[in-house]
C-alpha cells in the first residue's frame, strides 16, 4: 500500500508522544530539565556522527576532511533566505494555532516543544529517501526504521518538553505524504550525490536542534531549512565540493 510508511511514521510519533506525556508526569521539574539536556546531548552526537560521515573520508590510511565550502555556502545563504522569509515565525504561528485548537492554551512550552520536535523528526535523508521508495515501489522499510527511531526520540522529548512534541506528527505526515505522492517527479533529482549533500546539511541542522535543547533556544533552526534545498541543488553544479 503506497503511503503506508508515512502512516506508520506518523502513528509512531503520536504513540511516542502519548507514552512520553504520561511518563513525564512521574518526574520532578528538575528531573525533566535534566532529561531534556540529556536528550539534547544524544541529538548532538547523532548529528555529529552524520555530519562526520559526510565530511570525512579515508585515503591512503589517512583521515581527510572535505565539503567545508559546501557547508559554509549552504548554511550562510540558506539562513539568509530563511531569515528573510521568516520560516521560524511561520512554524511558531502554526504552533500557536495548534495550541489553541487543541485546548492547550495554558501550556507555555507547547510551541517550543512542537517546533523543536518537528525539526528533529522532519530533517534528514531518511524522510525523503524513504518516502520516495514508498511512493515508487511501495517499499516502506526505510520509513518503518525511521518510525522506531522517532518513537524513542519523541517519547523522551515529550517527557521533558511537553505534549507539543506529539503534534510533530502533523508536519511529518504532510511532508512525507507530499514526497510520496510526488515520488516519481522527485526521484530523478535525488541522485547519490544529492542525497549525500542533503544528509550532511541535515545532520548539521539537527546538531543545531541539539544545541537548543542543551543551552536553550539560541539558534532559529527553522530559518536554516532552505540550506537543505540548496544542498540538493549544489549536487548539480559543474564542480564538486
Amino acid at each position: 500500500m503506497t503511503g503506508l510508511g508515512t502512516i506508520i511514521n506518523s502513528a509512531a510519533i503520536v504513540a511516542g508522544g502519548i507514552i512520553g506525556h504520561f511518563t513525564g508526569r512521574l518526574f520532578r521539574e528538575d528531573q525533566q530539565e535534566a532529561l531534556s539536556r540529556t536528550c539534547g546531548i544524544s541529538v548532538l552526537f547523532i548529528a555529529i556522527a552524520g555530519a562526520m560521515q559526510g565530511m570525512l573520508n579515508i585515503e591512503g590510511g589517512r583521515i581527510l576532511s572535505g565539503k567545508a565550502m559546501l557547508v559554509v555556502l549552504c548554511l550562510a545563504v540558506g539562513t539568509l533566505i530563511g531569515e528573510l522569509l521568516g520560516i521560524e515565525k511561520g512554524f511558531e504561528l502554526f504552533g500557536e494555532w495548534l495550541k489553541v485548537k487543541t485546548g492547550n492554551g495554558g501550556d507555555r512550552q507547547f510551541v517550543n516543544a512542537f517546533v523543536t520536535a518537528s525539526l528533529t523528526v522532519c530533517i534528514g535523508a531518511m524522510a525523503i529517501v524513504g518516502a520516495i521508495q514508498d511512493g515508487i515501489s511501495g517499499d516502506y522499510s526505510t520509513l518503518a526504521v525511521k518510525a522506531v527511531l522517532d518513537f524513542i526520540i519523541i517519547a523522551v522529548m515529550t517527557s521533558s518538553l511537553g505534549k507539543g512534541c506529539a503534534f510533530s506528527a502533523i508536519p511529518v505526515f504532510i511532508f512525507e505524504g507530499a514526497v510520496t505522492v510526488l515520488a516519481r517527479l522527485i526521484s530523478p533529482v535525488m541522485t547519490e550525490t544529492a542525497v549525500a549533500y542533503l544528509s550532511l546539511i541535515g545532520s548539521i541542522l539537527i546538531f543545531c536542534v541539539g544545541v537548543n535543547l542543551v543551552w536553550g533556544k539560541i539558534i532559529r533552526v527553522a530559518n536554516m531549512l532552505p540550506a537543505v534545498i540548496l544542498a540538493v541543488l549544489a549536487a548539480y553544479l559543474p564542480w564538486s565540493f
